[in-house]
């Protein structure tokens, strides 16, 4: 358990040199969190596992991802709780540094632009989210110099955008990602369903059948796909949509109604004052 960017180096370098006799340095692989910890990450961490030798993960509420400080402060955490789970789970190294250790006073000169791509879905909403997230993540490949780094699949976005940022960068990090988990009613499981009461809930689980309404219709043309997955929100006075669209995987863009071949649909509501994103791919015809 660690908090200090000289204290990461130092055991990161003692972990390489007491590994690495006869046969070579550890792979490491990396996993950035905000804290919160639940089934999802548990999957991602035994997927790191499975990919490396070594893993770190980072519990980092990262206030560049956030319209204020004070909004990043009211993120719900569960420090020990956290720890004692990546304890159990024998995660070699957690690193879980202060903003102030992270981005000292002064940083904000220095940012990773997330270009056109991080101002389009989540990034306009949030258009301040994306250039956060890849400056803190380009931060931590600096100072783990992971081989792998591990994602889940529910923010693809971030996916796409952090493999162009290890493209354009020279970063040598690989990507693994992992499947969404999913709790009984389809949801993704995130540290906000738990803050949901039970109609929001319902209403929140409408989202999923959303897109399931639009893979289902694929093989009448993206109009279709879309007009299906609101058909489906209809009626649903707790749902406030913030976007619904089909985007071609290999550039994020979305796709014309003449698109045939993979796809994939990214919803983004407000239920209950918390926000919610999901994805699924669709083949469409």
């Amino acid at each position: 358990m660690i908090s200090t960017v000289a204290g990461l180096r130092a055991a990161l370098a003692e972990i390489r040199d007491g590994r690495s006799a006869g046969s070579g340095a550890p792979a490491v692989a990396l996993l950035s969190t905000l804290g919160a910890l639940h089934d999802g990450h548990i999957d991602l961490v035994r997927l790191a596992q499975e990919s490396a030798d070594v893993v770190v993960v980072s519990r980092f509420v990262n206030p560049l991802r956030f319209r204020t400080r004070d909004d990043a402060a009211a993120y719900p955490q569960s420090p020990r709780e956290d720890d004692e789970l990546l304890e159990s789970l024998e995660v070699d190294v957690v690193f879980a540094p202060t903003a102030d250790e992270l981005l000292p006073a002064g940083f904000a000169t220095t940012r990773v632009s997330a270009g056109d791509l991080g101002l389009r879905h989540e990034g306009r909403a949030r258009p301040y989210y994306f250039e956060g997230l890849l400056t803190v993540e380009a931060i931590l490949f600096h100072l783990v110099q992971p081989q792998v780094a591990v994602y889940g699949e529910r923010d693809l976005q971030r996916v796409f955008l952090v493999r162009r940022m290890i493209r354009d960068l020279f970063f040598d990090v690989r990507v693994v990602t992992g499947p969404t988990v999913r709790a009984d009613d389809g949801l993704p499981i995130s540290s906000r369903i738990a803050l949901l009461d039970a109609d929001d809930r319902r209403a929140a689980a409408k989202l999923t059948q959303a897109l399931d309404a639009a893979a289902s219709t694929a093989d009448r043309g993206v109009d279709a796909c879309i007009a299906a997955a609101q058909s489906a929100l209809m009626g649903e006075p707790r749902i406030r949509l913030e976007y619904l669209t089909v985007v071609d995987p290999a550039t994020f863009l979305p796709v014309d109604e003449g698109h045939a071949g993979r796809a994939t649909a990214l919803i983004a509501a407000t239920v209950g004052g918390h926000r919610f994103i999901d994805n699924t791919d669709i083949y469409v015809h």
